[in-house]
């Protein structure tokens, strides 16, 4: 027995010696596999941006080049999107817009959102289903009831109107993320405020509204980059230059002849609209994912 059992020892060991080996080098390819692929994806999204990057400090007879460095760097593209009236007022605009639309969404969908995550009624399920559905329409299939709805309020080429319509996606997916944020706060502290005699609305600002500051960072931040971005309603509901946005104003920007784009003033007032955005994104990048996966987590 004693020896048999040395025979089987002895012929397992370098067996599993082996299967380390074998687990240990897959485990290693895998890894490298991985990280490649990292690669690839940060690349693949990054090169667009770089490339715009560094082709607005490109001059205009350097802007056809294939080489990734330029041989020199220039302002003057920044200096002609910042010297064009249009684009100034469309900067101003768009923050305007942008600013008034988050400021308004998270004011209302903060008080729908506590309505539908802490206050006892009927159909909250069907009621909160359907302002999920709003955001599965495509924006062209409502441009036409919007067109109409705001010729007959006199709100067409106005930054009124402009809110307004915005208002339609950003509202829904406030609404949608503050209800399931609300909803994994404790009820306990709503229940202590209740017996020390406070209101509905002085518990929602006072001591639940304050709580939910992620949830109002990420939903108050994605809504401005989607309000900023905007470019259909923008296109449709404005006419005057006094009255675009910054993407419809890029996007109408002309060279000297008409078979010709100024891509060096394309580049230069696309980076002037997206680095703040970035540098916004990177600074709250913690608080977007806490605040996007709170409720999941503890709901």
């Amino acid at each position: 027995m004693s020896q048999a059992t040395k025979q089987v020892t002895s012929l397992d060991l370098p067996m599993s010696e082996g299967t380390a080996k074998r687990s240990s080098t897959r485990e290693s390819v895998l890894r490298i596999l991985f990280y490649l692929l990292v690669i690839v994806i940060i690349v693949f999204n990054l090169f667009p941006f770089v490339w715009a990057l560094l082709s607005s400090f490109r001059p205009s007879s350097e802007l056809f080049s294939t080489r990734i460095l330029p041989n020199s760097l220039t302002l003057d593209h920044y200096v002609a999107v910042f010297k064009d009236p249009r684009f100034v007022a469309a900067l101003m605009n768009s923050i305007i817009v942008s600013g008034c639309t988050v400021l308004i969404s998270l004011g209302l969908g903060s008080l729908c959102a506590y309505a539908l995550g802490r206050l006892p009624f009927r159909f909250k399920g069907p009621v909160l289903y359907l302002i999920l559905t709003m955001t599965m329409f495509p924006t062209i299939a409502v441009l036409s009831g919007l067109f109409v709805m705001l010729k007959t309020l006199a709100l067409f080429n106005t930054r009124q109107g402009l809110i307004l319509t915005y208002l339609i996606f950003t509202m829904p997916f406030t609404i949608w993320v503050m209800t399931q944020y609300f909803r994994s706060l404790p009820k306990e502290l709503e229940e202590a405020a209740y017996v020390d005699g406070a209101s509905p609305l002085k518990v929602f600002w006072d001591i639940l509204l304050p709580l939910t500051m992620p949830g109002l960072v990420s939903t108050g931040l994605l809504a401005f980059i989607a309000a900023w971005n905007e470019f259909l309603f923008a296109l449709t509901f404005t006419v005057t230059d006094t009255m675009k946005t910054v993407p419809v104003v890029i996007s109408q920007f002309s060279g000297t002849s008409a078979f010709e784009q100024p891509w060096g003033s394309i580049m230069a007032g696309s980076m002037v609209v997206t680095i703040p955005l970035v540098i916004l994104v990177m600074i709250f990048q913690y608080r977007i994912v806490e605040g996007l996966t709170a409720g999941a987590v503890k709901g």
